[in-house]
Formats: C-alpha cells, sequence, structure tokens
C-alpha cells in the first residue's frame, strides 16, 4: 500500500535505530517462545516523528510481532518512546490456550491414523470417517481459538474512535498477526495520545534476501496492513506528497462539511486531522455523499488554484463505473453521448429537474460493458447492466440523472435514495473509477485506476 506520511525523517531514524542495534545501545529482547517457522527471518523496525499539542517533537519506535521488544541498553533521553504490542503476548498466549490441549490431542490421534493409511508404493490411502471427522473437529477448534485472538485486538483510530478488529474485517478472517505490525501499533499510540504524524518509516532487519534487504525501507503490507489502516487512518490513500493528496472515498461519507454538526465527518475533515499543515479548504472537486471512489485534494494554495483551473478548463478526465437496476432500452446503442438539460428543483432540493429552457446542459458519454445477474443484500435476483460513464461537464447528479430519467436511459442506478430505489443494506452503484491530471507542481501527468468493489 502507499505509504501514509512521509518517510524521509522517520527513515532517517530507523537507519540510526539499525546502528544502534549494531553498537549494542538499543537491544532486541525475547519475550516468548519463537516459532520454527519464524525463526532466523528478521523483522521490521518502525519509527514515527511526531508533534504533541503543546509543539513538542520526538520518536516512537517499535518492531514487528509481539515476541520481541526493543530496549535501549545506554543512555536514556527523552526523545523517544518505545510503543508496545497492541496485544501483548501473554494476552494471545492466554487466548490460545483454552483449545490448545485438546487440539495437540486431536493431531496425535489424525497423525496416528494416516500412518496407519501409509502403503507399501510410499503413498496414502484415502482418508476414513474417522479422521475426516477428527480433521473437521481441530479445524473448528483452531477457528474457534483465532477468534478468540482476534477478539482481543481494538485499535485507536483518526477521530477519536476505537474500532475492532472483528469489525473492520467483518467479512472475512484476517490472517495472523493481523494488528502486530509496525504501521498500525504506531498508529494506534498516536491516536490514542493525541499525536501529529509528521513522518512514519518501516525497515527490516535480520537477513537479507530475495524478498527483504537488511536496511532497506518499506511500505506498509498490503495482506496485514492494507486491511485495517484504512479504517484506523479514516481514509484510503492511493497517493500523496507535498502538494497532493489521492484518496478513494467509501460510499456513505460526505466530500466537504455540510451544515450542521452532524454534518462534519468528511474526506476535508479528515485529511486536515491527519495533516494539520494543509490549507484550510483543500477540495477541489467532490462527489456525492453514496458515490465512492478518486478524489484528489490539495496541500498548498499554488496546488489548489492549479487543479482548479484544470477542473475549469476540462483538463481533469475521470470516468465512473454504475450498475444499472434493469436493461437499457432497445433504442441506445452499446457507447454513446447524450446532452441533457436540469436545474435544481425548488421545492424539493436538492433534486434536479429536467427543464430545456433554463437547465444546465449535462454532457454524458457511456459505454455498456456488459449485462450480469445482481443479487440484493435481501437475496432478490435481476439483470443489471454494468456501465463506464464519461462525464463531459461537472453538473450536479449529471449520472444519475442519465441513468435515471426519462430523457436519458430511465434505468436508475442500483442503491439510488434520489432517483431509484434503495432496498434495505443496499449502497449507490456509482464509482469514480479512473481520474486523471496534470501534478500542479510537477507539470506530470498523473493517472489512478481504482476498481469498484462491485
Amino acid at each position: 500500500m502507499f505509504p501514509p506520511f512521509p518517510e524521509e525523517k522517520a527513515y532517517s531514524i530507523c537507519l540510526e535505530m539499525l546502528d544502534e542495534l549494531n553498537k549494542g545501545s538499543l537491544a532486541l529482547e525475547q519475550i516468548g517462545d519463537e516459532s520454527e517457522s519464524r525463526s532466523g527471518q528478521g523483522i521490521m523496525l518502525g519509527s514515527a516523528l511526531c508533534r504533541d499539542e503543546s509543539g513538542k517533537v520526538f520518536a516512537l519506535k517499535t518492531v514487528s510481532g509481539i515476541s520481541k521488544k526493543i530496549v535501549r541498553k545506554r543512555e536514556n533521553y527523552d526523545g523517544e518512546i518505545f510503543v508496545s504490542p497492541i496485544v501483548s503476548f501473554e494476552q494471545v498466549e492466554q487466548a490460545l490456550k483454552k483449545n490448545d490441549s485438546e487440539i495437540h490431542s486431536l493431531t496425535e490421534k489424525i497423525n496416528s491414523l494416516k500412518k496407519e493409511r501409509l502403503l507399501p508404493c510410499g503413498k496414502y490411502s484415502n482418508q476414513g470417517e474417522e479422521e475426516k471427522a477428527l480433521v473437521e473437529k481441530r479445524k473448528t477448534l483452531c477457528l474457534e481459538s483465532l477468534k478468540n485472538v482476534y477478539e482481543l485486538y481494538e485499535f485507536h483510530c483518526a477521530g477519536g474512535v476505537t474500532k475492532k478488529l472483528i469489525d473492520i474485517c467483518r467479512e472475512k478472517l484476517p490472517p495472523t498477526g493481523t494488528g502486530d505490525c509496525c504501521a498500525p501499533k504506531i498508529l494506534d499510540y498516536a491516536f490514542s495520545h493525541n499525536l501529529t504524524i509528521l513522518s512514519m518509516a518501516e525497515v527490516f532487519y535480520g537477513q537479507s534476501s530475495e524478498k527483504r534487504v537488511m536496511g532497506q525501507k518499506y511500505s506498509p503490507c498490503d495482506e496485514r496492513c492494507g486491511l485495517i489502516l484504512k479504517d484506523m487512518l479514516g481514509l484510503e490513500i492511493l497517493y500523496r506528497d507535498d502538494d497532493i493528496i489521492v484518496v478513494n472515498k467509501q460510499s456513505g461519507i460526505l466530500s466537504v462539511p455540510g451544515r450542521g454538526p452532524d454534518k462534519q465527518d468528511c474526506i476535508v475533515n479528515r485529511v486536515k486531522y491527519l495533516f494539520p499543515d494543509c490549507i484550510f479548504q483543500p477540495s477541489v472537486h467532490r462527489l456525492d455523499m453514496e458515490t465512492s471512489g478518486l478524489l484528489v485534494l490539495a496541500f498548498t494554495k499554488e496546488a489548489h488554484r492549479a487543479l482548479n483551473q484544470q477542473f475549469e478548463n476540462r483538463v481533469v478526465k475521470k470516468e465512473y463505473i454504475a450498475l444499472l437496476r434493469g436493461t437499457l432500452p432497445e433504442q441506445f446503442e452499446k457507447h454513446g453521448t447524450m446532452e441533457l438539460f436540469f436545474r435544481v428543483d425548488l421545492d424539493n432540493r436538492p433534486h434536479q429537474i429536467w427543464d430545456a429552457e433554463y437547465g444546465k446542459n449535462a454532457i454524458t458519454e457511456w459505454e455498456e460493458l456488459g449485462r450480469e445477474e445482481y443479487i440484493s443484500p435481501e437475496g432478490k435476483k435481476i439483470t443489471a447492466s454494468r456501465m463506464k460513464f464519461i462525464p463531459h461537464t461537472g453538473r450536479t447528479h449529471q449520472l444519475r440523472l442519465a441513468a435515471a430519467d426519462s430523457h436519458g436511459f430511465c434505468v436508475p442506478i442500483i442503491g439510488d435514495t434520489l432517483y431509484g430505489t434503495c432496498e434495505k443494506g443496499e449502497r449507490l452503484m456509482l464509482h469514480a473509477e479512473y481520474l486523471s491530471f496534470v501534478h500542479p507542481v510537477t507539470g506530470r501527468r498523473m493517472e489512478f485506476h481504482c476498481p469498484p468493489a462491485f
């Protein structure tokens, strides 16, 4: 995954940690027994340069896993904090203890039965019913033990909220060790102590291999950190530098703050929480609350001005994916462009209504990508149309109207609460999949692809 914060300063701290470990002023202490599979594999060292509410700057330092901790052997000083695991080795051992002996007993019985199936040719005959039952029982107990461990993990997240691992990974159990990498430990500590992260990085410490090189900097891992960091950060950061940030906005959150205290949670305020040195209004374009996908925001006034000009001059290119509740009428080709005219319904804001005389023109290019079976959260099955929309103008609700209005397809997007129907558990099936613009400082054309979750 893309590193969520600048890395350079924290990387220097990590290199200092490596040097101190080699010199002996820092040491790694073994807390529990190291498994044979982990022996000699090395670990990640992580660091973050942080600022507290008084303006004091110091370093957070940690290591990956729960079986080792980093300690200072000489010359303690005030500029560092060693971050402990979110869940301790002892807590994990206790959670596993309940089923441990029974799992070992089952394993011995399974191995004994397997040995009896060994044929003279060196192959095994098929499993018997007894062995199958024992294997299934062991699988159930192992899964129960894993859930017992995951129940312990609760993360402090941006904005002062906490989230449980089992809630973040509700649909599928995560890999073992999720939550034990350096990044979630650092973020958990920083958010629980109201710290602003200025820089964060990780390096590998151990014998170099094809996968990891001693002293090399690595981004947070996709397989574990990628599952939880977007929830901890409140943002899925796809790109970030000193001038801009690109995020994958989730469905159900505002792009910019609305009126009233209940409408302040939005992408803009989440960006400003993580990066408080950015400008007051970093937004240069918006997505509807129910729409997901790519958003670019500016950190500086200069970048904001340049991006705004690109949107005004239609230099920015956008593509959306939508799933329509039904099939297109026969008069429509597989590809085409429509021009519609809409204005706000003054008696029913924010709805837009057709007005050929006073409405603003909305030009939309479309391509039907195919038809597929859609199953709603309540189990209803329909034939849906998967569409690509390319807006050539930026009108309010332009794509939703192109789909739903009688002057368009008259086939609303699934989950559209304004112009269609939204069944229980549904979301608006509209996603900003592609975004391209010129970097406001470097002048380089930037392209981002982010496939939808549907």
